[in-house]
C-alpha cells in the first residue's frame, strides 16, 4: 500500500473495545469525515479487526465531531484518488496508471461498491451512530450497518443527480426507504431530517444529541447477550431475503448507469462530475434543504 502525496492527518479511523463492543470512528472531523481511500482502508483494518476478536460480538461506526459523515472526498487536501491499494473487495486490476472510464470503474468497483458489500457480510451486528451530515458516500458507510441511530439533529442527502449521476455507487436506496421516497429523495436532492428517516423506515431510532452515544451503548450491550453464531446467522438470512428482493442485482445494473453518467458528463462538459464541485455540491445542499 502507497500513499505518497498524501498528507499525514494521523489516525483517520480510531478502534476501541468497550467489552463486547467494537467502536470504529472516522476521524477526519476537520473535513466532515469525508472518505478518501486512507480512510477506506482504515475503515476495512477496524472492521477485520473486529471480526476477528471473538470477545467482540456488536460494531459501532461513528464519526467524530458535529458529522457523521459528509461523503467522498472529492475536494480536500487529502484527496487520494490517484494514491494505489492493494484490492480487498474485489478481483480486479489497480486504477493507478488507468485513464478515463478504465481508471474510474476499477477504482469505484474496490473503493466503494466493493468495499461496502463487503462491509455489509460482516458477520455481526453494526449499528450505525448517526449525527449531523450523512450525505451520499456518507449514507453507504450507514446503510452497510444493520441499524441506525440517529439523533434529532442528523440529516441525510444524496444530491448527485444535481451531477446528471442516478445515486451513489452502492444504489441501495429502494430497499432503505422504499421506492417512491427513494425517487422523491434523488429527484429534488433535497436533504431530510431524522423523523422522516425513521418514518420512511431507513432510522431505527432517533434520540437527542446528548443522548445519542448512550443510547447506541445500550442497545448494543442488549444485542451483545444474543449467542454470536445465532447472530450472525440471522444477519445472513436477513441479507439473503433482501438480495432475493434484487437488492443486489439492482445494484449492478445502477451501477453502470452510474459509471454512463460519468462517462457522458465527461463527454460533453469540464470534468466527470458535470462541473460540481465539493463546495458547489455543499451550497446547493444547503440552499435547496430541510428539516
Amino acid at each position: 500500500m502507497s500513499a505518497e502525496g498524501v498528507p499525514d492527518e494521523g489516525e483517520v479511523v480510531t478502534y476501541e473495545r468497550r467489552g463486547p463492543i467494537a467502536v470504529v470512528t472516522m476521524n477526519r472531523p476537520d473535513y466532515r469525515n469525508a472518505q478518501n481511500s486512507v480512510m477506506t482502508y482504515a475503515l476495512d483494518a477496524a472492521f477485520q479487526r473486529a471480526v476477528e476478536d471473538a470477545e467482540v460480538t456488536v460494531i459501532v461506526l461513528a464519526g467524530n465531531g458535529k458529522h457523521f459523515s459528509a461523503g467522498h472526498d472529492i475536494g480536500t487536501p487529502g484527496r487520494d484518488h490517484h494514491v494505489h491499494y492493494d484490492n480487498k473487495a474485489v478481483l480486479w486490476w489497480d486504477h493507478v496508471d488507468r485513464t478515463g472510464g478504465d481508471q474510474r470503474f476499477a477504482r469505484e468497483s474496490e473503493v466503494y461498491l466493493g468495499m461496502c458489500r463487503r462491509w455489509r457480510e460482516i458477520p455481526k451486528p453494526m449499528i450505525a451512530q448517526v449525527q449531523g451530515a450523512c450525505i451520499a458516500g456518507g449514507l453507504m458507510l450507514a446503510w452497510v450497518c444493520d441499524l441506525i441511530v440517529a439523533s434529532d439533529d442528523a440529516f441525510f442527502s444524496d444530491p448527485v443527480v444535481r451531477m446528471g449521476i442516478p445515486g451513489v455507487e452502492y444504489f441501495a436506496h429502494p430497499w432503505m426507504i422504499g421506492p417512491r421516497a427513494a425517487k422523491e429523495f434523488l429527484f429534488t436532492g433535497d436533504r431530510f431530517g431524522a423523523a422522516q428517516a425513521k418514518e420512511w423506515g431507513m432510522v431505527n431510532r432517533v434520540v437527542p444529541r446528548a443522548e445519542l452515544e448512550a443510547e447506541v451503548t445500550a442497545l448494543a450491550e442488549k444485542i451483545a447477550q444474543m449467542p454470536q453464531f445465532g447472530l450472525a446467522l440471522t444477519k445472513k438470512a436477513v441479507n439473503q431475503a433482501e438480495d432475493l428482493m434484487g437488492m443486489r442485482t439492482g445494484m449492478d445494473s445502477v451501477f453502470g448507469l452510474h459509471h454512463f453518467a460519468h462517462a457522458h458528463n465527461a463527454e460533453v462538459g469540464a470534468d466527470s462530475l458535470g462541473g460540481m464541485n465539493a463546495r458547489s455540491m455543499r451550497d446547493t445542499a444547503t440552499e435547496n434543504g430541510k428539516s
